[in-house]
């Protein structure tokens, strides 16, 4: 998953502030399904058996196309960026309106990660940090990896989950992410080899040494 070109992005902001609303249809649609994207990187999984990420795209949609011109007059940031503040917020809205009622059913067992990342995605980042302290079970099968990712991200702070989430599943660059999560670029590059580190770790645990249930 990548975010749209930032070029043509740009293009069709310029034609939106004068006032084709053809150029404004074109910029929010080339967004929707990476916005779809991350939304679901991010749902907690009680939360997804009561909604689906496309209604939250929807809404983060509808409200960008209110405040556009805000955003165009105001806002210095890239144009991602403004959107994955708003869908965050849209998520969060979310979470809390319908976590109450979830709680009740599954809650107790799901895991506070969405699992909205794909498989190929998942090995490659396991190849990228497994060792010779791992063991070959570790990254046998899909399911056994999914639940290992799951309970690891799971246990990371927020920051260096996000960082992750980002360059790996939606492949920003650390530029992007930087801009993101309001950091610097060389503190995103430290913050992103610090969560990876503390990731490596965490899968090398057996879960009773993470203190999991």
């Amino acid at each position: 998953m990548m975010w749209p070109d930032s070029t043509e992005t740009q293009e069709l902001l310029s034609s939106a502030l004068a006032g084709d609303a053809a150029a404004r249809n074109r910029l929010f649609e080339r967004h929707r399904d990476v916005l779809r994207r991350m939304v679901g990187l991010r749902m907690d999984r009680a939360v997804q058996s009561r909604l689906d990420a496309s209604d939250i795209v929807q809404d983060v949609l509808v409200e960008a196309n209110r405040r556009l011109a805000d955003y165009l007059a105001t806002t210095k940031m890239p144009f991602h960026v403004w959107l994955r503040h708003l869908a965050r917020d849209h998520l969060i809205d979310a979470h809390r309106r319908h976590r109450g009622a979830a709680r009740r059913s599954v809650d107790r067992e799901q895991s506070l990660v969405g699992a909205g990342y794909d498989d190929r995605s998942a090995m490659d980042l396991a190849a990228l940090i497994r060792d010779g302290e791992m063991t070959p079970a570790a990254a046998a099968t899909h399911h056994e990896l999914e639940a290992r990712f799951q309970a690891a991200l799971e246990v990371l702070e927020e920051t260096d989950r996000e960082i992750i989430l980002m360059r790996h599943f939606e492949q920003m660059t650390n530029q992007q992410a930087a801009q993101a999560l309001d950091l610097s670029e060389p503190a995103a590059g430290m913050r992103y080899l610090r969560a990876m580190r503390r990731l490596r770790t965490l899968l090398e645990e057996s879960p009773q040494e993470r203190g999991a249930p």
